[in-house]
């Protein structure tokens, strides 16, 4: 791992401009609402949180996961891979980065199957269709998408730093923020922002929620551009009121039933794609 943020290519490569991600996203944007595009990432985000948990992974992997899937939308259009497919390849490939060890293919799969089944059936009419060569395909389209720029630098250790310095041993105000970054992944933000001004912008978040009110003179203190923290808070109030009023097995299915389906087909002994 690259020991600065700045030299990294997380810094280098992967701080996006707004407009050029709504650029990006203009395929999309013609079949799908931008209230109905956000929908579906917190759908998938979701997906990749509930995968994450089934499989006992550590918090930092399916972060990354939801990175590496939220990057490779900045760039490709929904129609390009299914995120049914992409979402386990993210993770198939994070645990990998962060030294989690490798998750057998079989037990991702099975996970898939299980999860799809119990959990997102409202949103598929069908068993999970992909097998293990899908997801090693799709790994290396992944990391050709990511021209291989690994490494994802995450909020939560300036979070940690943060609040050991405005209020040490406050594990309260610690887990509200870590909680705030957890629901941050849902949005735009770790596209647009460094990890540190996401902190302190869950930080922001977790001290209005605590009612502590000598942190405006610490983040009045602070050596940094406010008004991007700012940005970040108002990102992440805005998703906090979408989801309050998403009734995600009403909607998705039909947010899902308006994407063009991906060309690709597996091979004929095995069911189809979509």
């Amino acid at each position: 791992m690259a020991g600065n943020f700045w030299q990294s290519s997380h810094s280098q490569q992967w701080i996006l401009e707004k407009q050029d991600l709504l650029r990006e996203r203009n395929i999309d944007l013609k079949v799908l609402s931008e209230e109905e595009y956000q929908k579906l990432i917190i759908f998938f985000s979701n997906l990749i949180q509930v995968l994450g948990e089934q499989l006992k992974l550590k918090q930092q992997v399916v972060a990354t996961a939801t990175v590496y899937f939220k990057r490779f939308y900045a760039r490709n259009s929904l129609k390009c891979v299914d995120p049914l497919l992409l979402a386990p390849t993210c993770i198939f490939l994070s645990s990998k980065v962060e030294e989690f060890g490798v998750i057998s293919t079989n037990r991702l799969i099975s996970t898939c199957h299980s999860v799809v089944k119990n959990k997102f059936h409202y949103a598929f009419q069908q068993e999970y269709p992909y097998r293990q060569n899908h997801i090693q395909e799709c790994e290396f389209y992944l990391l050709e998408n990511l021209d291989c720029c690994l490494i994802v630098y995450q909020p939560y250790r300036p979070l940690i730093s943060f609040v050991q310095d405005l209020a040490p041993d406050n594990d309260q105000l610690l887990s509200l923020g870590w909680k705030v970054i957890n629901d941050s992944l849902r949005t735009d933000v770790s596209l647009l922002y460094p990890p540190y001004i996401i902190a302190l912008g869950a930080l922001h978040i977790a001290c209005i929620l605590s009612n502590k009110e000598t942190a405006k003179q610490w983040f009045a203190e602070l050596n940094v551009d406010l008004n991007s923290v700012l940005e970040v808070v108002s990102c992440i109030l805005n998703l906090y009121e979408l989801w309050k009023a998403f009734d995600e097995k009403d909607e998705v299915p039909k947010i899902l039933a308006k994407i063009p389906k991906p060309k690709t087909q597996p091979p004929n002994d095995q069911k189809p794609v979509a």
